[in-house]
């Protein structure tokens, strides 16, 4: 207990615990729409033109947020009116879009020659940046996008699985995929300074898809991705502050070997289901992926079994 209470003597921990828990939620939450829409990229992409509007409003004197929401908010509209005949794939115009802000931003940072500590954050990743006036940021924005994906629960599950059905249905799939956009983008610039541009769309993806692996419903997969993602979120920055690394390291790295742990238990429970339907009679060798109820019988005196899944005799 001693060696989890200590750190919170510390007011940067505190603080940095509180963001990280609830990023780790949000991103938990937002994840599982990300993976299922296949807009992975999106997230990357996202993240470096926040990044680039962050640099653009530093040189304008203009608040982290502000600069970073604004040319977030704009690369997600831009992406959304590029592709919305359906001419240009989505992967092309966020490699444009993104790619062309971010760029922005290392050309103004290479002529200014001043890098800040908040853009060392933003990059990487650093609890000690995070001040109370972050923490209100991220608090605001979780509780908004957790009650927007809450109100928008069933057009959100009904474009995501069957968009052309959704529309059928009279649901507004374009104004969906707008409003999640920037969600998503909203989610991306509360989490720059915990995680970092480069940890961002692992820390997208990792939980929801360690949810996934672990069942195949989709409610109890938004639970377990913001169970997830709260834990881990938690548990790096503790690993940040043993192990003086970036938080968005440590946290992407504890994410990441939850997942290995997930796939590697998820590959036993497959093998020991198939071990318990193997059937083994004298030379002869079948299997049963099945679960009803199925008899053998052999002519064999000596031999007589009976099956109730891997029921042996």
């Amino acid at each position: 207990m001693e060696f989890l209470l200590e750190p919170l003597a510390y007011e940067f921990f505190r603080h940095g615990l509180l963001a990280a828990l609830l990023v780790g939620s949000l991103c938990g939450v937002i994840g599982v729409y990300v993976i299922l829409r296949s807009m992975s990229y999106v997230g990357h992409g996202l993240s470096h033109a926040a990044f680039g509007g962050a640099v653009v409003g530093f040189t304008l004197n203009l608040n982290f947020y502000a600069g970073a929401g604004a040319m977030g908010l704009l690369a997600a509209l831009l992406i959304n009116r590029i592709t919305r005949n359906g001419r240009i794939k989505p992967d092309a115009a966020i490699g444009i879009v993104t790619t062309a802000m971010f760029a922005l931003g290392v050309a103004i940072i290479s002529q200014v020659r001043t890098f800040s500590q908040s853009f060392e954050a933003a990059l990487f990743g650093n609890i000690l940046g995070i001040t109370g006036e972050d923490l209100l940021i991220i608090g605001l924005v979780t509780i908004s996008t957790m009650t927007a994906i809450f109100l928008m629960y069933r057009p959100l599950l009904f474009s995501t699985f069957d968009n052309e059905a959704a529309q059928v249905f009279g649901i507004r799939t374009e104004a969906v995929q707008l409003i999640f956009s920037c969600l998503l983008t909203l989610s991306i610039i509360a989490s720059m300074n915990v995680v970092g541009v480069t940890m961002i769309a692992a820390t997208l993806i990792t939980p929801a898809a360690t949810a996934r692996i672990l069942t195949d419903s989709f409610s109890r997969m938004l639970i377990y991705s913001l169970i997830i993602g709260g834990i881990t979120g938690i548990t790096g920055i503790y690993l940040s502050y043993i192990f003086n690394a970036a938080s968005g390291a440590t946290i992407v790295l504890f994410g990441a070997s939850l997942f290995c742990l997930a796939l590697f238990a998820r590959l036993i429970r497959r093998k020991l289901t198939m071990h318990t339907h193997l059937h083994r009679h004298g030379n002869l060798i079948h299997s049963h992926l099945h679960d009803h109820l199925h008899g053998h019988k052999h002519d064999a005196e000596d031999h007589k079994h009976t099956s109730n899944g891997a029921k042996d005799n």
